[in-house]
């Protein structure tokens, strides 16, 4: 470091430990201004406690955190945002039933005793809107807001606070490709202004475009800090996951058999806000194989999952799993595996331990219970098995869900879901926010319940990774399905026009 570069932030020294889990030791990490820090590891490695420590909502064991050159203490959110500190958590910390405006000043002291001066609160909320092309209506409820939107929403509030170091966590897990471009315009533009950038992702590729350094911790240590520049994508997976890792279309058994397992007829539904979601879906899913669905967040895919295992209506048309109506075989954990795309508000109960999440759809059978008493022996060994199997990096089985990094919330779904070696797999978005080592894992298991002989339809806005494990493509926009590709042949041009809805152009 020259002498001209001003640290804005260093931590020196931290450890914390929790109840069985050394989640920090001795983590020496620092940030300077205007940089974009990239921060990688492996799901659990410690990067979320770090971030969370440096906010104020965890207190290290030791060690000391300098802002500006000056140590202080971070006892809480409130003091880290009075420090310029803000943070853009990987699952929001909105209030959906408020507006985008009303989250934006909710916590701040009001001048006025008597009313909120919601009037100056617009204006000023418009103009950062305005200053980062980051757009979103004030008046809007939070809940009607696209997922892009709501993380705009947070990284305004951040700034509406006025932060100089802002840490933003997995920011682009839930995005498009033009919002996470628009996303890192914006971060160009912070930067510029002699803002500092904390970069919490999984994706090599934006890590190697966005940042100027990138810090690697596995397993609470850190492993070593590189110049962006002298990086490369072997180097960065060798120091994360500590082995070669391969994201290569891996080769798969030819499936001889022809059983539809999943059927869908003329199936059309809306979505939350009653607007026309799925048009005419027509799909076929057989034993043995992975069709994948393409397509930019937001143009029916969601719906299409809701809609298979029976947690949204149809509006029309019909569903069918190996000749059931799908109403009739939801509740069987045979007929149907769900991994859904929000593992926090769908796939857990995050108060229930790691046990009892894992047999949360079976709890009231044998052996799991006799005579309406939960066997808790069974219980926790058939976790235990599940966590070996599924390597769920956990202290225990009973612990809390909620207490797992996000990662590890997805691998307890994934256990779960796929233990019960059900005909049908739903996987939406499922290594959303999952380490480089942990996606390959979850391929390996949905290609071993293909080979097994269960159909599988794979959701995700990662075109590489549907072309990676996919036997069948299909491509959706605005809810209806474009095309369809030989997983073998796709071709990323052909793909990424049907994703735009330019059929014309592809068959030409």
């Amino acid at each position: 470091m020259t002498q001209n570069e001003e640290v804005t932030l260093c931590m020196e020294s931290i450890t914390k430990q929790f109840p069985g889990v050394l989640a920090n030791d001795q983590i020496c990490l620092d940030c300077r201004k205007g940089e974009v820090l990239g921060l990688l590891g492996e799901n659990g490695a410690g990067k979320t406690t770090l971030m969370n420590i440096l906010y104020g909502l965890h207190q290290p064991d030791s060690g000391k955190i300098l802002i500006n050159n000056q140590p202080v203490e971070i006892e809480s959110p409130a003091k880290a945002i009075k420090l310029g500190i803000g943070m853009v958590h990987q699952h929001f910390k909105l209030v959906d039933t408020l507006t985008a405006l009303e989250n934006v000043i909710l916590g701040i002291p009001s001048k006025s005793s008597l009313h909120l001066d919601l009037s100056t609160a617009r204006k000023r909320f418009l103009s950062l809107c305005e200053e980062y092309e980051l757009y979103v209506d004030p008046s809007v409820e939070t809940w009607r807001l696209s997922v892009g939107q709501q993380q705009w929403l947070e990284i305004l509030k951040a700034l509406y606070r006025d932060a100089k170091l802002l840490v933003l966590d997995e920011p682009t897990a839930v995005l498009t490709p033009a919002e996470s471009e628009q996303l890192f315009k914006a971060i160009r533009k912070l930067t510029g202004e002699g803002r500092s950038i904390i970069f919490i992702s999984h994706k090599f590729g934006e890590v190697l475009e966005i940042t100027d350094r990138i810090t690697v911790i596995r397993d609470g240590h850190v492993v070593g800090t590189v110049l962006t520049k002298e990086a490369s994508y072997s180097e960065l997976a060798r120091m994360m996951v500590g082995r070669p890792v391969s994201m290569e279309r891996k080769q798969r058994p030819e499936n001889p058999t022809i059983e539809p397992v999943l059927v869908m007829k003329n199936v059309e539904a809306n979505n939350d806000r009653n607007l026309p979601a799925l048009k005419n879906i027509n799909l076929t899913v057989h034993a043995g194989e992975i069709v994948g669905v393409a397509g930019v967040d937001g143009n029916g895919q969601l719906e299409l999952a809701e809609c298979v295992v029976g947690l949204r209506s149809r509006t029309a048309g019909t569903i069918h799993v190996k000749d059931h109506l799908v109403n009739e075989v939801m509740s069987d954990p045979s007929f149907v595996g769900y991994i859904p795309a929000d593992r926090q508000k769908v796939g857990l109960f995050l108060g229930l331990t790691v046990a009892e999440n894992l047999v949360v759809k079976d709890y009231k059978k044998p052996p799991y219970n006799r005579h309406g008493v939960l066997q808790y022996d069974t219980i926790r060994q058939h976790a235990k098995n599940l966590i070996k199997e599924y390597n769920i990096k956990t202290p225990t089985e009973e612990v809390d869900a909620s207490n797992l990094s996000g990662g590890n919330q997805q691998k307890v779904v994934v256990a779960r879901e796929l233990s019960e070696k059900p005909a049908l797999v739903i996987a939406s978005q499922a290594t959303r926010g999952l380490d480089l080592g942990a996606v390959e894992s979850v391929h390996d298991f949905l290609l071993a319940e293909r080979n097994r002989g269960a159909a599988v339809l794979f959701i995700s806005t990662e075109l590489q990774e549907v072309m990676s494990i996919s036997d069948r493509i299909i491509v959706m926009f605005r809810g209806e399905i474009m095309g369809e590709v030989d997983g073998d042949d796709a071709d990323v041009s052909v793909i990424g026009q049907m994703m735009l809805g330019k059929v014309e152009e592809v068959a030409a």
